[in-house]
């Protein structure tokens, strides 16, 4: 009798510091099947992968609603804190504050941030913290069954037939505006460029916010919905092909002279912006105001890199921070001893 014998398994594929691609996965979602959201979290878990971070070192933030569920489903070896609807900006300045070596990557809604959290996500800009912050934009409150948020456009209907009488709020553009280094918009429809701009948020050295379409299955990926996945595949224009190369490679570029715009990132790391159909900068600030306003006039969303400042000081610069984490400081460098007291008490005679 021959006995059959099993191949081997492959083993799976390893990053840089030995772990596979499960090791940054989460729980399994509880979201509604096919949600955007859960297309976000499987980019995520590719990028954080691909270039090697340690999960130990990366905390995840978020505040309420069906985007902020979403951190359970990646990195489950990382640090985690559900905050206040509205209120993770100020849990995410507290955590950077304590531990600037940490990677925070913090996850948001429309409804988180454009509605009730919009004044603390105002502040976490002009702070420019250095962490990355994403926006899971399907212009509903999924979690209280659909209604509008305020970056529902105008004249978009819901499921009723309920039509937004409202302005929308753009978050790209109120971001330059606010003065946010690093502003991009995506689609959870498009993984290529998602993944390449997420690296390169991972990578800068400040606030990194990507508004991302998501469109909500349930509530808003119908006709007339301008958050869907067919409105976001027909009116998407993107400006550019990404591509993204890390510290720890080799820089290696072919293309024709002028097609190509290399931007360099504080860690050595570079993002590659390949022309389509625009001849676009997107260290010009203007330039990215002008080309969020003319999309919103055409019924278009642009997507790719809009804006990016490597050169702007972050959070940790302009406080004066050590480069220690203050949470590993010990008493006699935390607390300044009697006689540095008694003088400051004298100067206030």
């Amino acid at each position: 009798m021959v006995q059959s014998v099993s191949p081997p398994s492959e083993k799976p594929a390893t990053n840089r510091i030995g772990l596979t691609q499960a090791d940054y996965k989460g729980s399994p979602s509880t979201l509604c099947d096919g949600c955007g959201h859960d297309a976000i979290t499987s980019q995520i878990i590719k990028a954080f992968f691909e270039l090697g971070v340690e999960p130990h070192k990366v905390a995840k933030l978020s505040g309420i609603g069906c985007s902020s569920k979403t951190p359970a489903y990646f990195l489950n070896r990382s640090h985690g804190l559900n905050a206040v609807h509205g209120r993770m900006p100020s849990v995410a300045t507290g955590a950077a504050m304590a531990n600037s070596q940490l990677h925070l990557i913090g996850i948001s809604g429309d409804g988180d941030t454009a509605s009730i959290g919009l004044g603390q996500f105002c502040h976490l800009l002009r702070r420019n913290l250095s962490m990355i912050y994403i926006v899971e934009n399907n212009g509903v409150y999924g979690l209280t069954k659909g209604q509008f948020s305020a970056t529902a456009d105008y004249g978009s209907k819901l499921k009723t037939g309920v039509v937004n009488e409202l302005p929308a709020i753009d978050l790209c553009g109120l971001a330059i505006e606010l003065g946010c280094s690093f502003v991009a918009r995506s689609f959870a429809g498009d993984p290529k460029q998602l993944v390449a701009l997420l690296k390169a948020a991972v990578s800068h050295q400040g606030t990194a916010m990507l508004d991302i379409i998501s469109p909500c299955v349930t509530f808003n990926n119908h006709e007339g919905s301008t958050k869907s996945y067919k409105y976001a595949k027909e009116m998407d224009i993107p400006l550019h092909e990404l591509g993204y190369v890390p510290f720890f490679e080799q820089i290696t570029v072919d293309y024709e002279p002028g097609t190509v715009q290399d931007v360099e990132l504080h860690d050595g790391s570079h993002i590659l912006l390949k022309k389509l159909h625009h001849a676009y900068n997107p260290t010009d600030r203007m330039l990215a105001i002008n080309t969020i306003q003319k999309a919103n006039t055409d019924g278009q969303f642009i997507t790719g890199l809009l804006y990016i400042d490597e050169k702007k000081k972050d959070f940790k610069a302009l406080m004066n921070m050590i480069d220690e984490p203050l949470a590993s400081l010990k008493q006699d460098k935390l607390r300044p001893p009697k006689e540095a007291l008694a003088k400051i008490m004298d100067s206030l005679k």
